[in-house]
């Protein structure tokens, strides 16, 4: 009877190391399956040195229904003025790099293009750029004699893109200088992740009612002279997932719960037997 068992056991012990064997070479599979290709998870690889004459396109953007607008105005006589800042009290939320959330007071402009400002009443500004809508409002103050030499800003507060997808923190970027270029927007959303298709990002962007949906490719120096390496406000970057992550995520998925509870049999028998 104990030759018998002595027999069992080393069965079964043979039968576990062959066992664990299995589970090793499943394990390797798994890692090898979900490497990632270097030259794949790296931006500009090989690019030599060179130089790149920039396409110094217009960026500034033409005010639309719903835009934000800080307006603020000073002139020989602050007292006069005080009026003029007085009156932002449009209130939104926006999402910040860091998560954050701030709240901005500013001239809303409305469905029918308007904003409503002080002693000049309705202004149309949807359709204009920030200096027609700055120039505008300095003429009218000068010639009503509301202010002395009057000197007008306009800032945009919904200045902002949206980056998602494979990067370390996908957000909604407010963008006070409101200058932002592919690169800079990527780096403020933590970067990319090794896991991220870097030679088809989505660029969405839309332009007078219109949805453009364009690829980028981060491995070329290509994307220097590309018009769409300046974002506009509103724009949306969406990295994509590559193959080695989906793969990863789907053999992990599939083989992790399995394994888990052939290591819990596997114990629970040696326990028993031994």
């Amino acid at each position: 009877m104990k030759q018998s068992n002595s027999t069992i056991i080393t069965s079964f012990l043979r039968s576990s190391k062959n066992f664990h064997s299995i589970i090793l070479k499943l394990v390797l599979v798994i890692s090898l399956t979900s490497c990632v290709n270097v030259k794949k998870a790296t931006n500009f690889h090989d690019v030599p040195d060179s130089e790149f004459r920039m396409t110094m396109e217009n960026l500034e953007p033409v005010i639309k229904e719903n835009d934000l607008l800080s307006i603020s105005v000073s002139s020989l006589n602050p007292e006069a003025t005080e009026v003029f800042n007085a009156s932002n009290v449009s209130v939104t939320q926006t999402s910040t790099a860091t998560g954050t959330t701030t709240q901005a007071s500013g001239y809303l402009v409305d469905q029918e293009g308007f904003i409503r400002f002080p002693f000049l009443g309705k202004i149309k500004a949807a359709g204009k750029s920030k200096q027609a809508l700055r120039e505008e409002i300095t003429m009218e103050l000068a010639d009503r004699k509301l202010l002395l030499e009057p000197i007008v800003d306009i800032r945009y507060l919904n200045y902002r893109v949206s980056v998602l997808g494979e990067v370390k923190d996908p957000s909604v970027l407010t963008i006070p200088s409101e200058k932002v270029t592919l690169l800079e927007a990527l780096g403020l959303a933590g970067d990319l992740t090794v896991y991220a298709k870097r030679d088809n990002i989505l660029l969405i962007r839309e332009e007078e009612n219109v949805k453009k949906l364009v690829r980028l490719d981060l491995t070329s120096d290509e994307i220097f002279t590309s018009p769409y390496y300046n974002l506009k406000s509103n724009d949306i970057i969406y990295v994509e997932a590559n193959k080695a992550k989906v793969a990863s995520t789907s053999n992990v998925n599939q083989w992790l719960p399995i394994i888990l509870s052939s290591l819990s049999l596997a114990v629970i028998a040696l326990d028993r037997f031994l």
